[in-house]
């Protein structure tokens, strides 16, 4: 496929059916080569493209396409039936693209209009458009991975693609010969602007799949003579859990880039599969505070000199359990002190690409991550909602998400700490920690959620494993046994519902199971429940 020409024909095809600069058409594919040529195409005429999570159905698909005020729905054969499903609930003057000749059901009221036909007989000629792109214009909308509520989009304009695809291209440095491979998800903005971007603004050949395999990651870097791979935290797990096989360093990758490698894992990651460096970078979609680990310091996120920190646009504030910013007396922000856990934030100075807040479609939610009078009356700031410290020479490390947090026995509870190294005791099993509450105890008491599809979990060894490396405060009061796990599309664990239900077995179907303090996990019945309320059995 030559992208120019195909994005060409995209471009006339929409021009011809009275789509204008501003509208919006929502894109509902997997990740093909195809995908990038529709959105680009689009692009050329002006249109924002809204990037459809290919994982969402009914009430949260419906939620995102009308959030964004799409004008149209462009979407694979695959999808017809999910489309169906929402095409009554959406505006009568939707306009309805299906793309590939796949045999499908389609329903009649559907109406869609095939693109691949109607493409192959277009000219593959530039169309002029008489509304010129600007370098502020928006580009995509990028949603948010809603692991809570339903998902935000998030505005990519044409200078903020540029400047996330061409920063990681210069911190990097990648090379104008590089080979990137990239098996996430196109219609985030790891895979679809930063890899996606080393194709389209520096020349780079980006090897893209359809969906992430575990097993297949190495094999693919080999077999496409990949030299800079990507990832995502949890991809990396689900990699080291797979069986030790040669071609575990049999690539020729000089680096990989991507965010979340954990701690408790990097160094046996970068060991058993030969990584001469990792990049990893912080950032939110939809904001504004970026920073990148270029030196291979295991576990941080970035750097931020101790020296001169006022010239730096990136801060951690103090904030109380609620995330809410701690004031001094002037009800000014105060920045945290080294290994001081806080909120990570970025100040906000609109027209400078690197420091705009673009926020979301959404203003209500855009205005929710804007904390004002920061370091001065009238200035702003994007709040991230994560919890950073920075050690005393200036690394930064992850903590947690605000919310996710909790306090037991008079101590906060890290769940994402706990979370990687309960994983690590269980061959790096899916594992989701959260607070749960405890009738007439303080705070909330800590609980697993493991998954354990073939029945394999040794509680017994669990129970001694975690009661010599994890503090009493932190160890997980109550387990769930899963037989699988909801993830968002970048393989984050979903934890409200979980929390929701807590520990009752008159509402968990799941096996449960309580922390005894001498003989380890053991059965939560109803009785015991009931006990455990009672105060009858302490915790």
């Amino acid at each position: 496929m030559d992208i120019e020409d195909f994005s060409n024909k995209v471009a006339t095809t929409f021009k011809n059916h009275g789509y204008r600069k501003g509208d919006v058409v929502a894109l509902l594919m997997e990740n093909r080569p195809d995908f990038v040529g529709i959105w680009l195409g689009l692009s050329k005429i002006g249109i924002i493209t809204s990037l459809i999570n290919i994982n969402l159905r009914k009430s949260s698909l419906l939620h995102s396409i009308d959030v964004a005020k799409c004008q149209a729905l462009i979407y694979s054969s695959e999808f017809t039936e999910v489309v169906t499903d929402i095409a009554s609930s959406l505006n009568a003057n939707m306009g309805f693209y299906k793309y590939g000749n796949e045999a499908t059901a389609d329903s009649a009221h559907l109406k869609a209009k095939n693109l691949t036909n109607i493409l192959s007989e277009v000219s593959t000629v530039s169309p002029i458009s008489q509304d010129k792109s600007c370098y502020h214009d928006d580009l995509l909308y990028i949603y948010t991975s809603g692991t809570t509520g339903l998902p935000k989009a998030a505005v990519i304009t044409n200078s903020r693609f540029i400047f996330i695809a061409s920063g990681i291209n210069i911190i990097a440095k990648m090379r104008s010969s590089d080979i990137l491979y990239t098996p996430l998800p196109l219609y985030h903005t790891a895979g679809g602007v930063m890899s996606i971007g080393q194709a389209l603004l520096h020349g780079n050949t980006t090897v893209i799949r359809k969906k992430f395999s575990a097993s297949a990651y190495f094999n693919d870097c080999i077999k496409y003579k990949c030299t800079i791979a990507q990832y995502i935290g949890e991809m990396c797990r689900y990699i080291l859990a797979v069986p030790v096989k040669p071609e575990d360093k049999q690539h020729t990758l000089r680096m990989i880039f991507g965010n979340g490698l954990r701690p408790q894992i990097w160094r046996q990651f970068v060991a058993r599969f030969n990584i001469p460096q990792v990049i990893e970078f912080y950032g939110a979609t939809e904001g504004n505070a970026n920073i990148v680990n270029i030196d291979n310091t295991v576990g941080a996120i970035g750097f931020v000199s101790r020296i001169i920190t006022s010239v730096y646009p990136i801060s951690i504030i103090k904030v109380n359990a609620e995330g809410e910013p701690i004031r001094n007396a002037k009800g000014l922000c105060q920045v945290c002190a080294p290994d001081e856990p806080g909120v990570f934030i970025g100040k906000i100075i609109p027209n400078n690409p690197t420091r705009a807040f673009l926020g979301y479609v959404d203003k209500k939610a855009s205005n929710s991550k804007i904390v004002r009078d920061v370091f001065a009356k009238g200035d702003s700031a994007f709040i991230s909602g994560d919890i950073l410290v920075a050690d005393e020479l200036g690394y930064l490390y992850f903590k947690d998400r605000t919310g996710d947090t909790f306090r037991w026995k008079g101590e906060n509870v890290s769940t994402s700490e706990v979370e990687a190294i309960i994983s690590n005791f269980i061959n790096y099993k899916d594992c989701i920690i959260y607070g749960v509450e405890v009738h007439g105890a303080e705070g909330r008491a800590g609980m697993a959620a493991i998954c354990d599809e073939n029945d394999t979990l040794n509680l017994k060894q669990l129970s001694s494993d975690i009661k010599d490396q994890l503090p009493f405060y932190a160890r997980p009061q109550f387990l769930r046994i899963l037989s699988k796990v909801d993830l968002t599309s970048t393989f984050k664990l979903k934890k409200k519902d979980l929390q929701e239900d807590g520990f009752d077995p008159k509402r968990i179907q799941d096996k449960l199971y309580y922390l005894d303090s001498k003989l380890g996990y053991q059965l939560l019945t109803k009785e015991v429940f009931d006990g455990i309320q009672t105060g009858k059995i302490k915790l």
